[in-house]
Parts: structure tokens; sequence; C-alpha cells
């Protein structure tokens, strides 16, 4: 890294970091047994502890920013579990955030990671047309044929081990045709109890369309009337953990003014990730006189499907397994930012003739983290391996997840144990629509 480039970055963190909340870390160390990079690597470089050390160092002008210290801050995963040890309360995801974003705003990047960033952050997840043409193209690489064609002439292995990885695990997808049909409003399928907003976000309504489909469903079946507004966008979650704060901030001002005409109770989430990044708009915009107070009454408003669904006693339906063992995986974003990992665990656990099994350390990152698995793979499949060790000692049968990326993520770790034949991967909304229209069909029979 040169000179120039490391002075820049230097005076970027003097701008950008909230000094304030870094002298907030006392060095307790509490943090580190809760740190998935720590836990692997043994190095206080790569804990939340060692990270605030360094960011401070930055500022202070003690640290150069250099190419050892970009490593520390890339390898965080962002999952926010040294926030829920820490005894003073420091904010570490907001940290990890303006490091990043005063690292990219002058770090000098190859012609790959430039054209990958440009691509990814600003024409494709901010633009919902370009994302359902690309998913498009996916659905026409598994329906065709060309899919089974790659795959025995293996012209897979000319790419990353990752993405071969993840290409065997992804989803079926919808076809182009059906990604371009969403209504904005569904009304209660029983008494109404309320009214409520979807998120539906970029790759919730496209690649896992079935998992957004199933969401809404169940909402009706709890008594509540849907609005879908059409001119939200993408959360910013990205953006934001990648550094690109300002584009994130104008994903969020437009998610706001497309959600502040619904009138409804609550704005409903299906994807931790997502959920985790929406519930911090008030702090994001928190310099922003005029956005700042609409994004404290917009977040106000957020709630995960599974803590919406508890408190519409949505547990108390007598729904009915077929005798599975099954586990929870929770949500970084969800258990860290929302603060929602009872609620899940409960709606599980009041299903009939199922044994649920909580799995040790669920609520340890599975290394999907965003994009994570995909820019820090080798740290990513390590956690997952660990993660899978856990599994087969829960003797799940059924693994349950709650944002798209641990469910790709757990998937990816169930085909590399070569437990395909005998472990499924759920999406938590597609797996209690599946057992509410089961009991339902059996009350019918029934009567």
């Amino acid at each position: 890294m040169k000179v120039a480039e490391m002075e820049n970055i230097r005076e970027a963190f003097v701008e950008t970091m909230d000094y304030e909340e870094l002298l907030n870390c006392t060095r307790c160390g509490f943090c580190l047994p809760s740190c998935p990079t720590y836990i692997e690597t043994g190095d206080e470089v790569h804990s939340p502890r060692g990270r605030i050390a360094i960011m401070k160092g930055i500022v202070d002008g003690d640290i150069e920013p250099s190419e050892s210290v970009k490593q520390s801050i890339d390898l965080c995963l962002g999952c926010r579990a040294c926030e829920t040890a820490c005894p003073s309360g420091v904010r570490f995801g907001r940290l990890l955030e303006q490091a990043r974003e005063a690292i990219y705003r002058h770090k000098k990047l190859s012609l790959k990671e430039r054209v990958a960033r440009r691509a990814a952050f600003q024409y494709l997840f901010p633009k919902k047309k370009r994302l359902r043409q690309m998913i498009g193209l996916l659905s026409f690489y598994q329906r065709s044929g060309l899919q089974t064609t790659t795959r025995k002439l293996g012209i897979l292995k000319m790419f990353p081990d990752s993405m071969q990885s993840m290409e065997r695990v992804l989803p079926a997808v919808p076809r182009g045709k059906q990604l371009r049909q969403r209504e904005q409003s569904f009304p209660a399928l029983k008494e109404k109890r309320k009214k409520v907003a979807f998120f539906s976000g970029c790759l919730m309504d496209t690649m896992f369309r079935q998992t957004n489909d199933a969401t809404i469903k169940l909402l009706q079946y709890a008594g509540c009337e849907i609005v879908v507004p059409e001119n939200q966008n993408c959360c910013g979650a990205l953006h934001g953990h990648s550094g690109k704060q300002e584009k994130a901030r104008e994903l969020a001002r437009a998610n706001i003014t497309a959600f502040e005409e619904a009138g409804v109770d609550y704005i409903v989430t299906n994807a931790g990730g997502c959920g985790g990044f929406l519930v911090d708009y008030s702090y994001l915009l928190k310099d922003d006189s005029k956005w700042a107070k609409r994004a404290q009454v917009f977040e106000r408003k957020i709630v995960d499907i599974t803590k919406l669904l508890h408190r519409l006693d949505f547990h108390k339906f007598p729904l009915k397994g077929n005798g599975e063992t099954i586990t929870f995986q929770d949500s970084c974003h969800l258990r860290n930012a929302q603060k929602t990992f009872i609620e899940p665990r409960e709606l599980l656990q009041s299903i009939d003739n199922i044994n649920y099994v909580e799995m040790r350390h669920a609520d340890q990152c599975c290394g999907s983290a965003g994009i994570y698995n995909l820019v820090e793979p080798e740290m990513s499949m390590q956690l997952l391996d660990g993660k899978m060790q856990q599994v087969e000692r829960t003797k799940a049968e059924i693994i349950v997840t709650a944002n798209p990326g641990c469910y790709l993520q757990m998937k990816l770790g169930v085909e590399r144990a070569g437990l395909t034949d005998q472990i499924q991967v759920w999406q938590m909304s597609d797996f209690l629509l599946d057992l509410y229209e089961q009991a339902k069909e059996s009350l019918v029979l029934e009567k």
C-alpha cells in the first residue's frame, strides 16, 4: 500500500470513526469467546478487542492502515455476537462499517474487485429489474438442461471452489414471468387482527420467491391484512457492511418513503440479515435532519415474522410433525441485532410429534455472513465444518433457519458432510406453512 494511499485512509478514519464508541471498549476481553474468527485463529488481531485497538491506533496515528489491517477488518464476519457479550454495550457493528467505509473510500482495488463491487452494489442489488433479469437467466440455466450439461462436461471446474459449491445448493428459482408478477395487497384469511406491510427484499423476492409467498400466506392465516409497497428496494445491508454507506443511506431513504403511506401496525421481515439492517436506519440517518425522525418511526415498526406470529398466538395452533428430530440455526442479525431468538424456538417447540433438540453453539455464525462465503471462503468453510459437527451431535433430520444466507450455507454444510440423504434444510416460513396446511387439511378430513 502506497504512503499517500495510507495517509488518505488514516484521514478517512479520523473523519469517519466514532471515537467515543472506540473509547467505550474497556479491553476486558469478554468478547473473545463469542468471536468466531478469534476462536478459529486464536489471534487477538482477529478479535473485536484487537480490531477496536487497531481502529483507535489508526485514528491516534500510532498504527498505519496497512494490508494486514485491511485483512483483519475484512476477516470479520460482522455477526455482532460480541455486542451481546460486551458489558459496556459497545456497538461493534457500527464501528466495523465505519472502518470499512474509511478503507474502501481510498483503497486502490484490483480491476477484478472494482468490477465485482460495482456490478453488485451499483447495477444489481439496487435495481429490481436487473436482479429479476439475472434470476431469470438462472432459471433458464436450471430448466433448459444447460445446468445438467455444464456439470457433465466439468465446466464448473473452471470456477473457484466456493462458486462451484454454491451452484450445487441453489434452490430452483421461479421463471422470469413469475418474477414480474407481485400483487400489492392480500386480505386476512380469518378475523382481521393486524394490518401489516411486508418487506419483500431483493434476493428474497427473486431467488427465494417461494419463501416470501409462504410468509405472506402465514400472515394471512394469522389474521393479517398485508400490503407490499411496490417502490420498496434492497435494504442496503450488503452496501453498509461493505463500506458503501452513502448508497446504503440512499436505499434507506427510498424504503422509508415507500412504507410511510402504508398506514400499518408492523413492517414484517423474514430475512434476519435484512431486518438487522432495517432496525438500524435511525443510526444510519442520524446526521440527516430531514430523515432522522422518519427513520425512527420506520424502524419501530420492524418485526420478524417469527416474533409477530408468536404475538398472534400462532404457536397455539395444533401443528403436528411426523416424529422428526429438528434443530434451529440462529441468524446472527436476527439474534444479535433484532434480539429475536426465543420466539422461533417456541414456535418450533410447540409443534406436536416432533423432537426439538437445541444445537450447541446455535448462536455462533455459520460462516455465510452476506457475501463472506464468497470473499473469505477459507474461514467460511472452517466455520461451516465446525457447525456441522454440532448439527451431527443433535441427530437432527431437519435444520430450520431464518435467513436465506444461512439456509444456503447449511445446505452446503450438509452436502460437504455427505448427509444430503439424511438431513433436510428448511427456511422457517416454508416449514411452518407446510405443517399448517397439513394440519388444516387433517381438520377438514376429520369433519
